[in-house]
């Protein structure tokens, strides 16, 4: 570890920081619907689609919404993917996409998943990438931060259930914040050296005296909505690795900034919108620490490198510099994946799978912690209130008293709300990680052997379920089998955890606000972070952690020992 390396870590924790406030109080002007400067806009699209903007939906009209906008959007992505070879902006004459590799592409885009078991510049059409994979990068962001926002105002307000409209939130996040936002982000990412055109692919003979085929292509826009939209699908298949993504440390910066941008602002909305901004900064704590912790944890792993190739010769000092590009290095990969994987983005600057055990166990466990590191637009947030519903309740069984949050009483209803999204998650990991595990078409995607090759399958599940979309990349999921999985891995990390929790916004929604007595227990001190902090580790360890045994903390301990899979 280096001082350059812990500089990098400090600089950006700070300007996270920095940015929290303002975008903060910009989202709250946005959804209580202080900023209008595009109500004309806002009006055709409501004429068009045939809703009232003003109508409070109650939470099953919202969660319905939610689920027909994303069924008919998906659909519409699955038919443009199979007939792309017949529509326009197709200058490399590609084949209209399979239809297995049609489906999980269509459901994990849909999703704000976008994995990807194929190589973009080889699979999509310009007229794909820019029509249905940038569609989904805008509307599958601005649907999370609608429904966070919806979780928000249950908290915040008494409404009989009615939580907002789901139509006026997806176009508001979409016009005054995503919209605008990557247009600026794109205009420095060209500024920095991001392609952005629409010619053929260049073929051009190498000094060696061969032809080499140099893809192009539309990059810095999607590359802007991909990272501001915590979306994480690359143009390229190198992902933000490749030099036409992502050319520059100052782009790489940005990179990370803007997967953090929305998400860190949101919670400081939260704090604002239920009129208790310490409460909203202490969340804002507890997830700066478990950030903090992994990325400490990943960079010294990677930095004391592998004691094996020390043995032959490697000096220490040099790390572990497999699978990562020397312009970035070993502290800036460790920070980029602790952040694309603390937010639901899955954009990668370094191979996960040639990460040290500890290094690839950091990028796993924040998955699994549930997507609340900041996590995703919309998505880190309500699966923290999930987290805090829970430590309050207990908190509540200590004391002897009915739990309270923010005035709120909560009742078993809301907790059944929240078990069942806590336990969808675990469930569909571990149960399709253990059928892949124990079938022919599961291992027969394997590259590796060993705690190695179950940490591939376990990562993916893991990722999918979360809706990241990063990968060990040692898994070969281009089959029947891995495709028809892990898009429906997608769909149930995303619908069915995002049901419940918006009927606990509904139902908090109907509760009368109390005002706060003695036995009230506080959310604004540090013995609430500790206390949260306790929660989610221990949940997360109770679920997690036989798996994690089986699979990188053995593999560490095989590596001391002189063994490599």
């Amino acid at each position: 570890m280096t001082v350059n390396g812990w500089a990098q870590i400090l600089l950006y924790s700070v300007v996270v920081l920095a940015i929290t406030k303002p975008v903060g109080l910009y989202l709250v002007k946005v959804y209580d619907g202080s900023f209008r400067w595009l109500a004309p806009v806002e009006r055709v699209i409501y004429r068009v689609i045939g809703v009232d903007p003003e109508e409070d939906q109650h939470w099953t009209h919202y969660a319905a919404s939610v689920l027909i906008f994303s069924a008919v959007t998906m659909l519409v992505t699955y038919v443009a993917l199979r007939v792309q070879h017949l529509l326009p902006l197709n200058p490399e004459h590609i084949a209209g996409v399979t239809d297995r590799q049609a489906f999980e592409t269509a459901a994990s885009f849909t999703t704000n998943t976008n994995w990807q078991s194929y190589a973009g510049e080889t699979t999509m059409s310009y007229f794909s990438q820019m029509t249905q994979l940038a569609f989904h990068n805008f509307a599958s962001a601005a649907l999370g931060m609608a429904v966070a926002v919806a979780l928000v105002r249950g908290i915040a307000r008494r409404s009989a259930g009615r939580i907002g409209n789901f139509w006026s939130d997806m176009t508001r996040g979409t016009l005054y914040v995503l919209i605008p936002f990557s247009i600026v982000l794109a205009l420095l990412f060209v500024q920095q050296g991001a392609i952005q055109n629409f010619k053929p692919y260049a073929h051009v003979a190498t000094l060696e005296g061969g032809k080499q085929t140099i893809p192009m292509g539309p990059v810095a826009s999607q590359e802007a909505i991909k990272q501001l939209g915590t979306n994480g699908g690359g143009f390229f298949n190198a992902n933000a690795a490749h030099p036409f993504e992502n050319p520059t440390p100052w782009s790489n910066f940005l990179n990370m900034l803007a997967i953090f941008f929305i998400p860190a602002g949101l919670v400081y909305f939260f704090g604002h919108s239920a009129k208790s901004p310490k409460h909203g900064w202490a969340v804002w704590a507890t997830m700066f620490i478990l950030f903090f912790g992994g990325v400490a944890t990943a960079y010294w792993a990677e930095a004391r490198g592998n004691p094996i190739h020390q043995e032959r010769g490697i000096a220490a000092a040099d790390g572990n510099m497999e699978g990562k590009e020397v312009r970035f290095g070993i502290a800036t990969s460790a920070l980029y994946a602790t952040v694309t994987t603390d937010a639901s983005c899955g954009a990668i600057i370094a191979q996960h799978d040639s990460f040290t055990p500890i290094g690839g166990l950091v990028p796993m466990v924040n998955m699994q912690l549930g997507e609340l590191v900041f996590g995703g637009v919309g998505a880190g947030l309500y699966a923290m209130i999930i987290e805090i519903v829970l430590a309050v309740f207990i908190a509540g069984l200590m004391v002897g008293r009915t739990p309270e949050y923010l005035g709120k009483k909560i009742d078993s209803r809301e907790i059944r709300a929240v078990m069942v999204y806590i336990l969808v998650y675990s469930f569909v990991v571990l149960v399709f990680t253990a059928i892949s595990v124990v079938t022919k078409p599961g291992l027969a995607g394997l590259n590796n052997s060993g705690p190695h090759g179950f940490s591939e399958i376990l990562y993916a599940f893991s990722s999918t379920v979360a809706n990241n979309g990063s990968a060990f990349a040692g898994l070969t999921g281009t089959t029947y089998y891995y495709n028809t999985m892990f898009g429906l891995a997608t769909m149930f990390g995303r619908f069915a955890m995002m049901v419940p929790m918006l009927a606990l916004a509904g139902f908090l929604a109907e509760r009368r606000v109390a005002p706060a007595t003695a036995g009230t227990f506080p959310v604004t001190t540090p013995l609430f972070v500790f206390l949260l902090l306790s929660v989610i580790l221990i949940v997360t360890a109770l679920t997690f952690f036989p798996a994690l045994s089986l699979g990188p903390i053995v593999e560490h301990f095989l590596m001391k020992n002189g063994s490599l899979f």
